[in-house]
Protein backbone atom coordinates (compact mmCIF):
# COMPACT_ATOMS: atom_id res chain seq x y z
CA UNK A 1 0.00 0.00 0.00
CA UNK A 2 2.80 2.42 0.86
CA UNK A 3 4.52 1.76 -2.49
CA UNK A 4 1.27 2.39 -4.36
CA UNK A 5 0.75 5.68 -2.50
CA UNK A 6 4.33 6.74 -3.29
CA UNK A 7 3.78 6.00 -6.99
CA UNK A 8 0.60 8.06 -7.06
CA UNK A 9 2.35 10.92 -5.24
CA UNK A 10 5.30 10.82 -7.69
CA UNK A 11 2.90 10.95 -10.64
CA UNK A 12 1.16 13.98 -9.13
CA UNK A 13 4.52 15.74 -8.60
CA UNK A 14 5.55 15.03 -12.21
CA UNK A 15 2.23 16.41 -13.53
CA UNK A 16 2.60 19.56 -11.41
CA UNK A 17 6.15 20.16 -12.70
CA UNK A 18 5.03 19.56 -16.31
CA UNK A 19 2.12 21.98 -15.87
CA UNK A 20 4.40 24.67 -14.41
CA UNK A 21 6.93 24.34 -17.25
CA UNK A 22 4.17 24.42 -19.90
CA UNK A 23 2.61 27.49 -18.30
CA UNK A 24 6.00 29.26 -18.27
CA UNK A 25 6.66 28.48 -21.94
CA UNK A 26 3.16 29.55 -22.99
CA UNK A 27 3.48 32.74 -21.00
CA UNK A 28 6.81 33.50 -22.69
CA UNK A 29 5.40 32.86 -26.17
CA UNK A 30 2.35 35.06 -25.66
CA UNK A 31 3.98 37.61 -23.42
CA UNK A 32 3.93 40.28 -26.13
CA UNK A 33 0.13 40.44 -26.10
CA UNK A 34 0.04 42.09 -22.67
CA UNK A 35 3.56 43.47 -22.26
CA UNK A 36 2.85 47.15 -22.84
CA UNK A 37 4.50 47.35 -26.27
CA UNK A 38 5.06 50.88 -27.60
CA UNK A 39 5.80 52.58 -30.93
CA UNK A 40 8.68 54.87 -31.87
CA UNK A 41 7.47 57.43 -32.89
CA UNK A 42 4.30 57.22 -30.80
CA UNK A 43 2.01 58.35 -33.67
CA UNK A 44 2.66 57.15 -37.25
CA UNK A 45 1.09 57.83 -40.63
CA UNK A 46 0.87 55.70 -43.75
CA UNK A 47 4.31 55.23 -45.29
CA UNK A 48 6.23 56.29 -42.15
CA UNK A 49 9.12 54.13 -40.90
CA UNK A 50 8.51 53.02 -37.30
CA UNK A 51 9.81 50.66 -34.61
CA UNK A 52 7.63 48.54 -32.31
CA UNK A 53 9.37 47.77 -28.98
CA UNK A 54 8.05 44.85 -26.90
CA UNK A 55 9.50 44.49 -23.35
CA UNK A 56 10.16 40.86 -22.36
CA UNK A 57 11.09 39.05 -19.14
CA UNK A 58 14.73 38.71 -18.12
CA UNK A 59 16.71 35.87 -19.74
CA UNK A 60 19.41 33.57 -18.44
CA UNK A 61 21.89 34.71 -21.11
CA UNK A 62 23.06 37.82 -22.95
CA UNK A 63 22.73 37.66 -26.74
CA UNK A 64 21.29 39.47 -29.76
CA UNK A 65 19.40 37.64 -32.52
CA UNK A 66 18.81 39.46 -35.84
CA UNK A 67 16.52 38.85 -38.82
CA UNK A 68 17.27 41.25 -41.66
CA UNK A 69 17.16 39.31 -44.94
CA UNK A 70 14.04 39.54 -47.11
CA UNK A 71 13.43 35.79 -47.26
CA UNK A 72 13.40 35.29 -43.47
CA UNK A 73 11.35 38.40 -42.61
CA UNK A 74 7.54 37.97 -42.26
CA UNK A 75 5.51 38.59 -45.41
CA UNK A 76 2.47 40.86 -45.42
CA UNK A 77 0.87 42.68 -48.41
CA UNK A 78 0.53 45.95 -46.46
CA UNK A 79 3.71 45.89 -44.32
CA UNK A 80 7.39 46.04 -45.24
CA UNK A 81 9.58 44.58 -42.49
CA UNK A 82 13.16 45.89 -42.45
CA UNK A 83 14.70 44.40 -39.30
CA UNK A 84 13.71 42.25 -36.29
CA UNK A 85 15.99 42.10 -33.24
CA UNK A 86 15.57 39.96 -30.11
CA UNK A 87 17.76 41.26 -27.29
CA UNK A 88 18.12 38.78 -24.43
CA UNK A 89 19.50 40.24 -21.21
CA UNK A 90 19.67 39.03 -17.62
CA UNK A 91 18.33 42.42 -16.57
CA UNK A 92 15.39 42.43 -18.99
CA UNK A 93 14.92 41.46 -22.64
CA UNK A 94 13.06 43.14 -25.47
CA UNK A 95 11.88 42.56 -29.06
CA UNK A 96 12.32 45.36 -31.64
CA UNK A 97 10.52 45.32 -35.01
CA UNK A 98 11.39 47.93 -37.67
CA UNK A 99 8.73 48.24 -40.39
CA UNK A 100 6.79 50.51 -42.75
CA UNK A 101 2.99 50.30 -43.19
CA UNK A 102 1.06 51.26 -46.34
CA UNK A 103 -2.53 51.10 -45.09
CA UNK A 104 -4.46 52.86 -42.34
CA UNK A 105 -6.44 51.73 -39.31
CA UNK A 106 -5.78 49.13 -36.65
CA UNK A 107 -3.43 46.47 -38.03
CA UNK A 108 -2.38 43.15 -36.48
CA UNK A 109 1.17 42.11 -37.30
CA UNK A 110 1.79 38.57 -38.57
CA UNK A 111 3.27 35.97 -36.21
CA UNK A 112 6.92 36.74 -35.43
CA UNK A 113 9.20 33.72 -34.92
CA UNK A 114 12.74 34.42 -33.72
CA UNK A 115 15.19 32.64 -31.46
CA UNK A 116 12.85 29.69 -30.95
CA UNK A 117 10.10 31.99 -29.60
CA UNK A 118 6.81 32.98 -31.19
CA UNK A 119 5.15 36.39 -30.75
CA UNK A 120 1.61 36.97 -31.93
CA UNK A 121 -1.28 39.33 -31.28
CA UNK A 122 0.85 42.48 -31.77
CA UNK A 123 -1.23 45.34 -33.16
CA UNK A 124 -0.59 48.95 -34.21
CA UNK A 125 -2.68 51.92 -35.30
CA UNK A 126 -1.78 53.88 -38.45
CA UNK A 127 -3.29 57.33 -39.03
CA UNK A 128 -4.42 58.73 -42.37
CA UNK A 129 -3.10 61.93 -43.94
CA UNK A 130 -6.56 62.65 -45.37
CA UNK A 131 -8.38 62.61 -42.02
CA UNK A 132 -9.07 66.24 -41.07
CA UNK A 133 -10.82 65.21 -37.85
CA UNK A 134 -7.76 63.53 -36.34
CA UNK A 135 -7.42 64.56 -32.67
CA UNK A 136 -4.36 66.59 -31.73
CA UNK A 137 -2.91 66.21 -28.25
CA UNK A 138 -1.55 69.28 -26.49
CA UNK A 139 1.07 69.09 -23.80
CA UNK A 140 0.24 70.27 -20.31
CA UNK A 141 0.92 73.81 -19.19
CA UNK A 142 4.49 74.53 -18.08
CA UNK A 143 5.12 75.24 -14.45
CA UNK A 144 5.31 78.90 -13.45
CA UNK A 145 8.80 80.37 -13.04
CA UNK A 146 9.80 81.97 -9.79
CA UNK A 147 10.59 85.67 -10.31
CA UNK A 148 13.68 86.96 -8.54
CA UNK A 149 13.42 90.55 -7.42
CA UNK A 150 15.94 91.90 -9.93
CA UNK A 151 15.60 94.67 -12.46
CA UNK A 152 16.71 92.42 -15.33
CA UNK A 153 13.96 89.91 -14.61
CA UNK A 154 11.38 92.66 -14.20
CA UNK A 155 12.23 94.38 -17.51
CA UNK A 156 12.53 91.04 -19.25
CA UNK A 157 9.06 90.06 -18.09
CA UNK A 158 7.64 93.38 -19.29
CA UNK A 159 9.29 92.94 -22.70
CA UNK A 160 7.94 89.41 -22.94
CA UNK A 161 4.45 90.65 -22.10
CA UNK A 162 4.63 93.33 -24.81
CA UNK A 163 5.91 90.78 -27.32
CA UNK A 164 3.09 88.41 -26.39
CA UNK A 165 0.49 91.13 -26.92
CA UNK A 166 1.95 92.03 -30.32
CA UNK A 167 2.09 88.35 -31.28
CA UNK A 168 -1.54 87.90 -30.24
CA UNK A 169 -2.59 90.88 -32.36
CA UNK A 170 -0.64 89.53 -35.34
CA UNK A 171 -2.20 86.10 -34.87
CA UNK A 172 -5.71 87.57 -34.83
CA UNK A 173 -5.01 89.51 -38.04
CA UNK A 174 -2.84 87.16 -40.10
CA UNK A 175 -1.71 84.27 -37.96
CA UNK A 176 -4.59 81.91 -38.69
CA UNK A 177 -4.16 82.30 -42.44
CA UNK A 178 -0.41 81.68 -42.21
CA UNK A 179 -0.86 78.63 -39.97
CA UNK A 180 -3.50 77.24 -42.33
CA UNK A 181 -1.11 77.64 -45.28
CA UNK A 182 1.73 76.00 -43.36
CA UNK A 183 -0.55 73.10 -42.43
CA UNK A 184 -1.56 72.64 -46.08
CA UNK A 185 2.11 72.72 -47.15
CA UNK A 186 2.97 70.12 -44.50
CA UNK A 187 0.12 67.82 -45.55
CA UNK A 188 1.03 68.22 -49.23
CA UNK A 189 4.68 67.37 -48.56
CA UNK A 190 3.71 64.27 -46.61
CA UNK A 191 1.36 63.25 -49.43
CA UNK A 192 4.14 63.40 -52.02
CA UNK A 193 6.55 61.55 -49.72
CA UNK A 194 3.92 58.84 -49.29
CA UNK A 195 3.48 58.53 -53.05
CA UNK A 196 7.24 58.16 -53.50
CA UNK A 197 7.37 55.47 -50.82
CA UNK A 198 4.54 53.60 -52.55
CA UNK A 199 6.39 53.78 -55.89
CA UNK A 200 9.55 52.37 -54.29
CA UNK A 201 7.55 49.63 -52.55
CA UNK A 202 5.91 48.59 -55.83
CA UNK A 203 9.33 48.52 -57.51
CA UNK A 204 10.60 46.20 -54.78
CA UNK A 205 7.50 44.02 -55.08
CA UNK A 206 8.09 43.73 -58.84
CA UNK A 207 11.74 42.76 -58.32
CA UNK A 208 10.68 40.08 -55.82
CA UNK A 209 8.43 38.48 -58.42
CA UNK A 210 5.09 39.17 -56.73
CA UNK A 211 1.78 39.03 -58.63
CA UNK A 212 2.09 41.64 -61.40
CA UNK A 213 -1.66 42.20 -61.73
CA UNK A 214 -1.88 42.98 -58.02
CA UNK A 215 0.95 45.49 -58.47
CA UNK A 216 -0.95 47.16 -61.32
CA UNK A 217 -4.17 47.19 -59.25
CA UNK A 218 -2.37 48.92 -56.39
CA UNK A 219 -0.68 51.41 -58.75
CA UNK A 220 -4.01 52.33 -60.38
CA UNK A 221 -5.77 52.68 -57.02
CA UNK A 222 -3.08 54.85 -55.40
CA UNK A 223 -2.66 57.07 -58.47
CA UNK A 224 -6.42 57.69 -58.68
CA UNK A 225 -6.55 58.60 -54.97
CA UNK A 226 -3.65 60.99 -55.48
CA UNK A 227 -5.37 62.67 -58.45
CA UNK A 228 -8.60 62.96 -56.46
CA UNK A 229 -6.77 65.05 -53.85
CA UNK A 230 -5.01 67.26 -56.40
CA UNK A 231 -8.09 67.89 -58.54
CA UNK A 232 -10.86 67.89 -55.95
CA UNK A 233 -12.81 65.48 -58.17
CA UNK A 234 -13.62 61.81 -57.63
CA UNK A 235 -11.09 60.18 -59.96
CA UNK A 236 -11.50 56.71 -58.44
CA UNK A 237 -14.36 55.75 -60.78
CA UNK A 238 -13.14 57.61 -63.92
CA UNK A 239 -12.30 55.63 -67.05
CA UNK A 240 -9.26 56.23 -69.25
CA UNK A 241 -11.51 57.94 -71.83
CA UNK A 242 -12.75 60.38 -69.19
CA UNK A 243 -9.15 61.26 -68.32
CA UNK A 244 -8.60 62.22 -71.97
CA UNK A 245 -11.25 64.94 -71.45
CA UNK A 246 -8.94 66.51 -68.86
CA UNK A 247 -9.06 67.38 -65.16
CA UNK A 248 -7.89 70.55 -63.43
CA UNK A 249 -4.97 69.91 -61.08
CA UNK A 250 -3.87 72.42 -58.45
CA UNK A 251 -0.32 72.61 -59.86
CA UNK A 252 -1.22 72.92 -63.56
CA UNK A 253 -1.29 75.97 -65.80
CA UNK A 254 -3.70 76.37 -68.71
CA UNK A 255 -0.92 75.41 -71.14
CA UNK A 256 -0.48 72.07 -69.34
CA UNK A 257 -4.16 71.12 -69.44
CA UNK A 258 -4.11 69.15 -72.71
CA UNK A 259 -0.67 67.70 -71.96
CA UNK A 260 -1.85 66.32 -68.59
CA UNK A 261 -5.05 64.96 -70.14
CA UNK A 262 -3.07 63.12 -72.83
CA UNK A 263 -0.60 61.70 -70.30
CA UNK A 264 -3.24 60.52 -67.82
CA UNK A 265 -5.48 59.06 -70.53
CA UNK A 266 -2.62 57.08 -72.06
CA UNK A 267 -1.35 55.99 -68.62
CA UNK A 268 -4.65 54.53 -67.40
CA UNK A 269 -5.48 53.11 -70.82
CA UNK A 270 -2.18 51.19 -70.83
CA UNK A 271 -2.64 50.16 -67.19
CA UNK A 272 -6.17 48.83 -67.81
CA UNK A 273 -5.07 46.95 -70.95
CA UNK A 274 -2.40 45.11 -68.96
CA UNK A 275 -4.71 44.43 -66.00
CA UNK A 276 -7.61 42.98 -67.99
CA UNK A 277 -5.88 41.50 -71.05
CA UNK A 278 -5.57 38.01 -69.52
CA UNK A 279 -2.09 37.46 -70.99
CA UNK A 280 1.28 37.35 -69.28
CA UNK A 281 2.49 40.83 -68.34
CA UNK A 282 6.04 41.88 -69.19
CA UNK A 283 7.80 43.31 -66.14
CA UNK A 284 9.39 46.01 -68.32
CA UNK A 285 5.94 47.41 -69.11
CA UNK A 286 5.19 47.73 -65.40
CA UNK A 287 8.59 49.33 -64.85
CA UNK A 288 7.79 51.92 -67.54
CA UNK A 289 4.46 52.73 -65.88
CA UNK A 290 6.16 53.13 -62.48
CA UNK A 291 8.78 55.44 -64.03
CA UNK A 292 6.04 57.56 -65.60
CA UNK A 293 4.23 57.65 -62.27
CA UNK A 294 7.39 58.84 -60.50
CA UNK A 295 8.01 61.53 -63.15
CA UNK A 296 4.47 62.81 -62.75
CA UNK A 297 4.90 62.97 -58.95
CA UNK A 298 8.16 64.93 -59.32
CA UNK A 299 6.51 67.38 -61.71
CA UNK A 300 3.43 67.82 -59.53
CA UNK A 301 5.50 68.68 -56.46
CA UNK A 302 7.14 71.70 -58.11
CA UNK A 303 5.75 75.08 -56.94
CA UNK A 304 3.31 76.87 -59.22
CA UNK A 305 5.83 79.70 -59.70
CA UNK A 306 8.32 77.31 -61.27
CA UNK A 307 5.67 76.02 -63.67
CA UNK A 308 4.89 79.62 -64.63
CA UNK A 309 8.57 80.40 -65.36
CA UNK A 310 8.93 77.22 -67.44
CA UNK A 311 5.79 78.11 -69.42
CA UNK A 312 7.16 81.62 -70.14
CA UNK A 313 10.52 80.26 -71.30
Amino acid sequence: MKKAKLRVQNKKNILMVWFAVSFFLLNSALYAQSSGAYLIPRQIFIGDPATLVVPLPASGQNENIFINDAESLPQDPNIDFNLIVLERRTTGSRLMIEFMVFTTGSITLPVIEIGGEKFEGLSITVNSLMDNNMPHALSGAAAALAMPGTAAMLYGSMAALVFFILAAVWFLLKGRTVLKKLREIWKRRRLFNTMRNIEKRLQRALSRGLDRRKILDRLSEEFRDFLSILSGNNCRSMTAREFFNGITLDFSQESDYQENALFLGNFFQKCDELRFSGVNIDSQEITDLLDNFKSFIDTAEKPKEKHTEEAKN
